[in-house]
């Protein structure tokens, strides 16, 4: 048997080794949970609780922002975000396209209408240039979101803000600890959320964070967490309803450690997709997503590259199934555009806001977003960022098993293609244990 058979095909597999395990723990953080369990005080009340006091403040400092306020999950950080922020039933919110679905369900639970444009084939993040176009009368908000290792244009963003009077809420559940364009990430708008859940940068499990240097923004994220209840400082006498998101003691304690070990994580992360990007750079059909020269501080959720073959070649589906066949976990299909998404159950009746005042209801059927789409079903490859975590063995290895995969597309285009499996299926219809790695 050849040494470059692929292992889908029957050969042997560059790889068998097993990654660096995600989570990463350390004694401290055992010692730390245990004395939380010792002192029977688990829940987040009063708000906020001593852990979740110190992971806040520490938090938004490390991005450059004033205030943190912890609680239960990324997705209804953005919710708090918005609502705390004055974004209203009926207002539009532009969102890329191409992200997880509960960036836009965040903004539908805050009684908004999430508005989709496009991405930058580059960077895979918000295209600026498109949003002057999709901005009307209704439109109060933009929300970017810094995808898996790029940022979006906040400098162009917040020019398009001040000229609209619009509110910006940075998704940065990919972010945790970059820097771009000078500022941190989720500090160069009105605010900024980040995830917790456990295939992120930082993780406890579940939760979230909102960072924000706004004090009206922050007390009424107090209230919103804290079931209504007035903030600490109380100085804008905000009356806010509320419900409890507050995160437990024991998620905190969790994330004083996550802290303490991000910045040398990060770096290696950062260090390692650099060398990823040297041994990808001469492969035929691979493209490494183009440097960005605004990243001050670089950070890597998932390393992401770009599968744009010349001649005969299979589906990208069929692309990473062989890729993961050698040994390396990577997806494709890991995002697609919201508006096509099985999980996305949008409806008028569902989401009334939708028709409030048009003369017909908002159709996410019609839109149509072409370079998300090419990225979610033929283009992208994700590779996860606990495969950058280990040695440069390892980050070789991906790039063997990238190599070896590219060097036998002709072979593989004529392979069956039912070989994709469940790389082939969309994220809601895959089986529970493909995506848990994820979401």
């Amino acid at each position: 048997m050849s040494a470059n058979q692929l292992a889908l095909l029957g050969g042997e597999p560059v790889r068998r080794r097993p990654f660096t395990p995600w989570p990463q723990y350390t004694p401290a953080d055992l010692d730390r949970v245990a004395k939380v369990i010792a002192s029977r005080h688990w829940g987040g009340f009063p708000l906020p609780s001593p852990w979740a006091a110190e992971v806040g403040e520490k938090f938004a400092a490390m991005h450059g922002a004033k205030f943190g306020l912890c609680l239960v999950n990324g997705t209804l950080a953005i919710t708090a975000a918005l609502q705390a922020l004055g974004i209203g039933f009926g207002d539009e919110v532009i969102i890329p396209a191409y992200t997880w679905d509960g960036t836009a369900i965040a903004a539908l639970m805050a009684g908004a209408v999430p508005v989709f444009v496009d991405i930058d084939p580059d960077t895979y993040c918000l295209d600026a240039r498109l949003v002057r176009q999709a901005i009307t009368p209704r439109t109060r908000a933009l929300l970017p979101v810094h995808l898996a290792m790029r940022f979006a244009d906040m400098d162009a963003l917040r020019a398009i803000a001040a000229e609209h009077r619009l509110l910006i809420v940075e998704d940065c559940a990919h972010a945790h600890g970059g820097e771009f364009q000078g500022r941190g990430a989720g500090a160069g708008g009105d605010a900024g959320t980040f995830s917790f859940q456990e295939s992120k940068l930082m993780t406890a499990g579940e939760g979230g964070i909102v960072i924000t240097s706004r004090l009206d923004c922050f007390e009424a994220l107090q209230s919103i967490t804290n079931c209504g209840r007035k903030s600490l400082t109380d100085q804008f006498k905000q009356k806010m309803l509320g419900c409890n998101y507050r995160m437990t003691e024991l998620q905190a304690a969790l994330l004083v450690g996550q802290l303490e070990m991000l910045p040398e994580l990060r770096a290696k992360r950062t260090r390692h997709a650099a060398l990823l990007d040297r041994e990808l750079a001469g492969i035929p059909g691979v493209r490494p997503l183009p440097p960005q020269p605004d990243i001050t501080r670089a950070t890597i959720y998932n390393y992401v590259f770009q599968f744009r073959p010349t001649g005969p070649a299979p589906a990208r589906d069929l692309f990473v199934a062989a890729i993961e066949a050698e040994g390396v976990p990577c997806d494709g299909r890991f995002y697609e555009p919201v508006y096509r998404s099985d999980l996305f159950y949008v409806t008028p009746r569902t989401c009334p806001q939708l028709r409030l005042e048009r003369d017909q209801p908002v159709d996410y059927s019609q839109v149509r977003c072409p370079v998300s789409e090419r990225a979610a079903y033929a283009e992208s490859v994700w590779v996860p960022q606990f495969t950058l975590i280990g040695d440069e063995e390892d980050v070789r290895d991906v790039a063997k098993a990238v190599a070896k995969v590219a060097a036998n597309l002709e072979m593989l285009a004529e392979a069956d293609p039912a070989l994709a499996g469940n790389k082939a299926l969309s994220r809601a219809e895959r089986p529970r244990v493909e995506r848990k790695r994820h979401y």
